[in-house]
């Protein structure tokens, strides 16, 4: 390990397998069996606590605590869990991500994303790649998020939900129930429409995006039980199914849906 790359205020304890090119800032501490891989980057003041693994070229801001106990009231500290971040991940200043709530469980991210300033993942939060949140989002237990999605800044998701791909929250939104992949959602559980412009960016053809807004409107703006008869009456491609299996198979939560066209 380079020295010269670990501020002299750092604390890293022995069972730490900190790589040769990760940067440590001032006065941080990584406590316990920590896994840090090659072209970290870890601010001052952070925090990294117990069976935590970082991959390769992720940036841990400032005052952030990866590792720390569920807010659980009823969590024994003496489980063995964690938390795994993907590589490329950016948290910014102050991102909090506990670990997982029952032996052996971990909260996971993928790679790539992005969570800005006072971001907050509970136990249990399995995340994909490529997803962007806002500054303050709150993601409560269990949360599962899918790929490429927006969350905006002081949002809050209940614990148990599924955010599906593509999704996209305004900020400040309340949410305890499923958003549907390639979704728009704001204020309290309310389904705004179809994300147009996420899947043009995504590259989802235009067949593709007509056969999406098709399933969209038969699934998410009328009565879910006649609508899922309907859709097994035909094929659909893979990217509707991604829509379809989402509601078939909700969380304990359900689905986020509009029963009247606007």
């Amino acid at each position: 390990m380079s020295h010269s790359l670990i501020h002299p205020t750092a604390l890293i304890s022995p069972e730490a397998r900190i790589a040769e090119s990760v940067r440590i800032g001032p006065f941080t501490v990584i406590e316990g069996p920590c896994i840090i891989a090659d072209d970290c980057e870890i601010a001052g003041h952070v925090l990294v606590k117990g069976r935590v693994t970082i991959a390769r070229g992720s940036r841990i801001g400032w005052g952030s605590v990866i590792g720390a106990d569920p807010q659980d009231l009823h969590f024994d500290p003496r489980t063995d869990s964690g938390v795994e971040i993907g590589e490329n991940n950016t948290l910014r200043e102050y991102v909090t991500i506990h670990r997982g709530s029952q032996a052996g469980g971990m909260t996971r991210i993928g790679k790539n994303n992005f969570l800005m300033t006072g971001v907050h993942l509970a136990h249990d939060v399995e995340m994909g790649d490529d997803n962007v949140l806002a500054n303050n989002v709150l993601l409560a237990g269990h949360i599962r998020v899918g790929n490429q999605c927006f969350l905006g800044g002081g949002a809050a998701f209940h614990q148990f939900i599924h955010i599906g791909d593509y999704a996209i929250s305004q900020g400040n939104a309340a949410i305890s129930q499923d958003i549907p992949p390639y979704s728009m959602v704001y204020g309290n559980n309310q389904l705004a429409a179809l994300n147009v412009i996420g899947l043009k960016r995504a590259g989802f053809s235009p067949d593709q995006r007509a056969e999406i807004k098709k399933a969209f409107r038969l699934l998410l703006l009328g009565s879910r039980t006649i609508a899922l008869q309907e859709a097994a009456k035909k094929q659909w491609s893979d990217a509707a199914m991604r829509l379809i299996k989402a509601v078939e198979n909700p969380s304990r939560k359900g689905i986020i849906t509009r029963t009247t066209i606007l």
